[in-house]
């Protein structure tokens, strides 16, 4: 029971997370990475 609670922290911490950890992994700038999930949520309608 504990390690669901750890993983759920774990996942909702990367998703507030998610701009920062994009451009370290991808090596971009924060602002190009934001402006590519913005983009991407603008195709989904």
């Amino acid at each position: 029971m504990l390690w669901l609670l750890i993983i759920i922290a774990i996942v909702a911490a990367a998703y507030v997370f998610r701009v920062q950890l994009l451009s370290k992994v991808l090596g971009q700038d924060e602002t190009r990475v934001r402006r590519m999930l913005d983009r991407r949520k603008g195709d989904r309608r």
